[in-house]
């Protein structure tokens, strides 16, 4: 568990084994063996095998038998452009011949991802006698989960789903992916569907498959990032999931979650610089456009708040949606009237605009003035007066 420390009990047979000083002696290695030692030109021609068992799609040679996953893995999900170069060593070989290395990849997944994931990341190697082995990869920092370990795969034309192997419902993951395409083009007709749904073991497995800390994403269901972790605009995108918390949603609900996540996709604003409100209220438009729900559920936890405290003064900004609010609900409920708001004054259509125009770097003073003919504060005090009304 995160944030656990595990302390190990040494137990020999009978009872505790209890350490003299001066009496404990290191085996002996048997005859012939060598301790490893970091080898940057063995690392790279077991590297380099895998690059080409990757490739190839071949049989796993015994120095690659412990990422054996990584070639099946990739047969699976049809990756393209995959390489491995050698940086530098992280760490010096432990007593068994085991170290670290950087090692900079790269992938793309065969017709979902136009453009090339890149990151450096960290791979486990140990040195033999006769050579080097890779023994796995994304120990330490990011881990993407397709490298890290047996994925199982859906696909469909347009979806792409990878779980983990321990994953009892995968199936459940691929048809909200799918449902999830046509609530999109609904709102978004141009959208060309190519959506890609992972899904770790657990938050921790969320958290390494993005390179975060550890927690970060404990109480979130579901986040539209960069695969590589990088803010290129260009860079492949695809919705993670956190099992722990999605799991407990009902249908209704996670439909919503992975509907909201597929706009992120198709709109391209993992590396939006946009105002979250906006970008985070239109995503929920268009999520929850055909839910048959009343304004008093889906606005529930911002109406208690208003009723409680008074309408916001201004829209939410974008400390109000970190993580570590306890209100978050509320936030989102609120940028989704703001959308609402929006969508009634100029249409559906004139909040696309909107939506797409800033997107795009628009001023939003200048994209709503044009569009709509407000201004932000016009629109802040209609949506005022909307939770002001719920709250009645």
């Amino acid at each position: 568990m995160a944030g656990l420390s595990l302390f190990l009990l040494l137990l020999a047979v009978g009872g505790f084994l209890v350490l003299r000083p001066g009496t404990y002696t290191a085996p002996e290695r048997p005859e012939g063996e060598t301790a490893g030692a970091v080898d940057p030109t063995g690392a790279a021609r077991a590297l380099a095998a895998l690059e080409r068992a990757v490739r190839e799609r071949g049989d796993v040679p015994d120095e690659l038998a412990g990422v054996a996953h990584v070639v099946t893995n990739a047969r699976r999900l049809g990756v393209a452009d995959f390489s491995l170069r050698y940086v530098d060593a992280s760490a010096p070989a432990d007593a068994d011949g085991r170290w670290r290395a950087s090692v900079e990849t790269t992938w793309r997944f065969a017709g979902f991802d136009d453009t090339v994931a890149r990151a450096e990341l960290q791979v486990q190697l140990r040195s033999t006698g006769t050579g080097v082995e890779v023994e796995s990869v994304g120990g330490t920092g990011r881990a993407p989960l397709w490298l890290a370990s047996a994925v199982q795969v859906r696909r469909t034309p347009q979806t792409l789903v990878l779980a983990a192997e321990s994953t009892d419902d995968v199936a459940r993951y691929a048809a909200l992916a799918r449902d999830a395409v046509p609530v999109v083009g609904r709102v978004l007709p141009s959208w060309s569907p190519r959506l890609v749904v992972e899904v770790p073991a657990s938050s921790r497995d969320l958290d390494r498959a993005l390179g975060a800390e550890p927690g970060t994403y404990a109480g979130i269901a579901a986040v539209t990032a960069t695969v590589d972790g990088s803010d290129d605009a260009d860079a492949p995108t695809h919705v993670l999931v956190n099992p722990e918390e999605f799991d407990r949603l009902r249908r209704s609900g996670a439909q919503v979650v992975m509907s909201h996540e597929a706009v992120h996709v198709a709109t391209g604003v993992a590396t939006s610089a946009m105002p979250l409100w906006l970008l985070e209220g239109f995503a929920d438009y268009v999520a929850l456009r055909g839910v048959d729900l009343p304004v008093s559920t889906t606005a529930a936890q911002v109406v208690r708040q208003v009723r409680e405290r008074g309408a916001p003064r201004a829209l939410p900004d974008a400390a109000a949606f970190d993580v570590a609010n306890g209100r978050l609900g509320a936030v989102y409920e609120s940028a989704w009237l703001a959308a609402v708001v929006l969508a009634e004054h100029t249409g559906e259509a004139g909040l696309v605009a909107v939506y797409e125009a800033v997107r795009d770097g628009e001023d939003l003073e200048a994209a709503l003035a044009r569009i709509t003919g407000w201004d932000v504060a016009s629109l802040t005090a209609a949506w005022r007066e909307r939770l002001r009304d719920l709250a009645a």
